[in-house]
C-alpha cells in the first residue's frame, strides 16, 4: 500500500489500494477465522432462537471524550440485542469513507471498534467499505446477531404494574460531552459510551424477574417511557429526586436549557424487574463496570394506561412524552 495520509477515490476502486486498504487496517484489526477466510458470506454455528439488528452511526464528531464512532458502532448495536436477554455474538461492519479522510484517524477508529467488540464478546464476521466524494468524513452501519435463552421473554410489552423502574446510571452524559465538544465548552464530561453485557448477564445469572429492559439512546429516558408505557398498556411513575444526574451535566443542562430526560446515552438502560427484586438489581447494576450509579427512579401503575410522568420535587406532577422536535443531531 502507499503511504498516502488520506482516503482517495482509489481505495474505492476494488482495485489494488482497496485490498491493501482491507488488508493493512480492516483485516489486521479484526482476524479471525471466520473473517480470516474473505468468503462472500460467513458461515457461523447458530442457535434456534436469535436476535437480529442493524445500525447505522454518523455520529460528529467522529472522535469524542469517551469515545469515538468505532466503539459507538459496537455499543449501539450489542446493546440492542441485549436488551432483549439475547447473548451477542456476531456482528457485520460496513465503512462509507469520504474522499480526504485522515487515515491515521480511520486506523484509531478501526482499532477502537475491535477493541470494543472483544470487550463486548462479539466476533466480527463480514464486512464493507465504499469510499465516496466528501470532506474526509466516515459513517459506518454495524449488523449483530445474538442468541436468545430458550427461558427469556424479554419484551417492550411485558411491562407489569409493580414492576420497579431502574435505570444504571447518570443520564445525560454522552449528549452533554458531545455538545461541549461542538461549542468549545471546557470541562470534564465524557461520554458513557460502553457495552452493557456484563449489567444484563449479572441481571439474568442472578435470577432477577426481568420483565423489559431498554437502552436509552436518542429521545431521553422520556421518550423511552412513553413509548414503554404504549406498548405495555401501563403508566410510568419517576420520582425527580431519585433520578440520577452528575453534577457537571445538571450544571450545563441549566446553563443550555436542556433536561436530562430528554439526552442521549449510549451506555444506560433502564429496566422494569418486580417490585421484590428490585433492590437486589440495583445492588448487581452497581457492582458492575457500568452500573455504579445505578438506581431504582419510579414504579409501574394503572393510573392511565399509556401515559408517564414524573413527581417533581416540590410535589407536582409532570406528564411525560416523546421527544417533540430534532433536538441534537448526529449524537451517534
Amino acid at each position: 500500500m502507499n503511504h498516502e495520509k488520506k482516503i482517495t477515490m482509489a481505495h474505492g476502486s476494488g482495485g489494488r489500494a482497496t485490498s491493501d486498504l482491507i488488508r493493512e487496517i480492516f483485516a489486521h484489526a479484526f482476524a479471525n477465522p471466520v473473517l480470516d477466510a474473505m468468503e462472500d458470506a460467513a458461515v457461523v454455528t447458530g442457535s434456534e432462537k436469535i436476535a437480529f439488528t442493524t445500525d447505522s452511526f454518523v455520529v460528529d464528531p467522529l472522535e469524542f471524550p469517551g469515545g469515538d464512532i468505532g466503539r459507538l458502532s459496537v455499543c449501539g448495536t450489542v446493546n440492542d440485542l441485549l436488551m432483549r436477554g439475547a447473548v451477542p455474538k456476531y456482528l457485520t461492519c460496513g465503512f462509507v469513507l469520504q474522499e480526504g479522510l485522515d487515515i491515521d484517524l480511520l486506523q484509531r477508529v478501526v482499532t477502537s471498534l475491535a477493541t470494543t467488540a472483544k470487550e463486548a464478546g462479539v466476533t466480527v464476521v463480514a464486512g464493507d467499505t465504499k469510499v465516496v466524494e466528501g470532506n474526509g468524513g466516515m459513517f459506518i452501519n454495524t449488523s449483530g446477531v445474538g442468541f436468545v435463552p430458550q427461558d427469556i421473554h424479554i419484551s417492550a410489552a411485558n411491562c407489569q404494574v409493580g414492576d420497579a423502574i431502574i435505570v444504571s446510571g447518570n443520564l445525560g452524559d454522552h449528549h452533554a460531552a458531545l455538545l461541549s465538544q461542538r461549542m468549545g465548552i471546557s470541562n470534564t464530561i465524557t461520554s458513557d459510551c460502553a457495552p452493557l453485557g456484563e449489567e444484563v448477564h449479572a441481571l439474568l445469572s442472578e435470577k432477577i424477574r426481568v420483565h423489559c429492559l431498554r437502552d436509552i439512546t436518542r429521545g431521553g429516558l422520556g421518550t423511552v417511557l412513553k413509548e414503554l408505557a404504549e406498548a405495555s398498556q401501563v403508566t410510568m411513575a419517576l420520582d425527580e429526586d431519585q433520578i440520577p444526574v452528575d453534577v457537571q451535566v445538571r450544571d450545563f443542562c441549566g446553563l443550555m436549557g436542556l433536561d436530562p430526560l430528554y439526552m442521549g446515552n449510549e451506555g444506560k438502560l433502564v429496566a422494569f424487574v418486580a417490585p421484590e427484586d428490585a433492590a437486589r438489581a440495583c445492588e448487581i447494576l452497581s457492582g458492575c463496570a457500568y452500573g455504579r450509579n445505578a438506581a431504582v427512579i419510579g414504579t409501574v401503575t394503572d393510573e392511565e394506561p399509556g401515559s408517564a410522568y414524573v413527581r417533581t420535587a416540590i410535589g407536582g406532577k409532570r406528564v411525560l412524552d416523546v421527544l417533540f422536535g430534532e433536538g441534537l443531531p448526529r449524537i451517534c
